[in-house]
């Protein structure tokens, strides 16, 4: 299922299955973000929708984005969700005039804290990735929440992850590899997280997807001149820790929170935000980037790129072949920064349409979210079209 997430001006990136309004509590005049999902476009995807509802219901963390209620109608699934409005990580960074080392390690940590919980509840969120890192508010001193729980897995007795899920860039090896996983993987697309944050571009790239997967699966990745030279050894350390191989050695997360660059004062406090900026800029305005790659697409792309032999001699290599540095491949290949998608205005709202399961109405072009219609929708986006990047 396609999702959104709601942007720092209250509007909403655009879904193929669901969509999200903004809507205000009648009784206390609090803000919400509905989403309304047609029961339709759910029909042979009943278990991911239950299983994120599942996962939902279970945790609650102040830097988890919360699901406050589900409401149904004959029509539609209905899920009340605490509404987050400070925009997307990268987004703020780039926005920013000053930013270190010490702002990084204290992003990460926040996820770190939210991740450990997650795991000691045995739950595993299998994609971690920027655009699912949050600001609570447009205030500097917001805090960091993780969103959207579509892809992730509650740890069973005896239950084995097998399935090939998450967004390419920043899915662990073994994953890629088609072999059993465990809440390993989330450690890894924090490791990976925590690259990007301190360079502005990822560690695994390559126009050619065959070799950005041999890349991953080999763990193949640098710490490139000149983009590294002002970050410590101690970041260093740490992301590779995480961006370990072999996940029976990479730490967990528990572990990764005593990490001197995350609980010590090893991080730097010397401002990179002008390199860090100019890059993010440069790599995370494509659409490729900021593209989810479904389980069922990753196995289907791999096997049409016959990967499956390469795959095991890959994962074994002992003395990687030499490679052209990310950083080259990547400035070689850049055209000039996007700007920011124009997520056009809010739709109108239109006159009141009556509630499924009673004859109260409620404000918007939608069904009613609720039995009481204790909502009233303020905006929407329209929908059947994805946001054009303009170059």
């Amino acid at each position: 299922m396609c999702k959104r997430h709601i942007r720092g001006d209250g509007t909403y990136c655009s879904a193929r299955f669901s969509e999200v309004v903004l809507a205000q509590e009648k009784q206390t005049s609090r803000m919400f973000a509905v989403k309304c999902i047609p029961k339709k476009a759910l029909k042979g995807k009943e278990s991911s929708i239950e299983n994120e509802i599942a996962v939902l219901r279970k945790i609650k963390h102040e830097n988890i984005v919360a699901l406050e209620d589900i409401y149904e109608s004959p029509d539609h699934l209905y899920l009340i969700m605490q509404l987050v409005s400070g925009g997307e990580l990268f987004d703020r960074i780039v926005e920013k005039g000053f930013y270190t080392e010490k702002d990084a390690s204290t992003l990460i940590r926040q996820v770190l804290d939210a991740v450990n919980y997650l795991h000691r509840m045995g739950i595993v969120h299998r994609d971690l990735k920027p655009e699912n890192l949050l600001y609570f508010n447009p205030l500097d001193e917001s805090k960091i929440m993780i969103s959207d729980f579509g892809l992730s897995k509650m740890e069973g007795s005896g239950d084995v992850m097998s399935t090939a899920c998450g967004t390419p860039g920043y899915v662990a090896p073994e994953v890629l590899a088609q072999k059993p996983y465990s809440k390993a993987v989330d450690c890894w697309s924090i490791g990976v997280i925590a690259y990007i944050l301190l360079c502005g571009y990822p560690p695994f790239y390559d126009e050619n997807d065959s070799k950005l997967f041999e890349q991953i699966l080999r763990a193949d990745y640098e710490f490139d001149a000149p983009y590294w030279d002002d970050i410590s050894d101690s970041a260093k350390d740490f992301i590779s820790n995480l961006m370990e191989k072999d996940p029976a050695k990479r730490i967990t997360c528990e572990q990764a929170l005593r990490h001197p660059w995350i609980a010590g004062d090893t991080a730097l406090c010397k401002n990179i935000h002008e390199s860090v900026s100019r890059q993010m800029r440069k790599n995370f305005a494509k659409s490729k980037w900021r593209q989810a790659f479904n389980a069922t697409a990753v196995v289907r792309h791999m096997r049409r790129l016959q990967l499956g032999s390469s795959m095991g001699s890959s994962m074994d290599a002992s003395n990687p072949p030499t490679r052209t540095s990310q950083t080259q491949k990547l400035v070689q290949s850049q055209n000039p920064p996007a700007q920011s998608p124009n997520m056009g205005q809010a739709a109108q709202i239109q006159s009141a349409k009556a509630c499924a399961s009673k004859n109260s109405s409620i404000d918007g072009n939608i069904s009613a979210p609720c039995k009481e219609c204790t909502y009233t929708c303020l905006r929407k986006l329209v929908t059947g079209q994805n946001p054009k990047q303009t170059k």
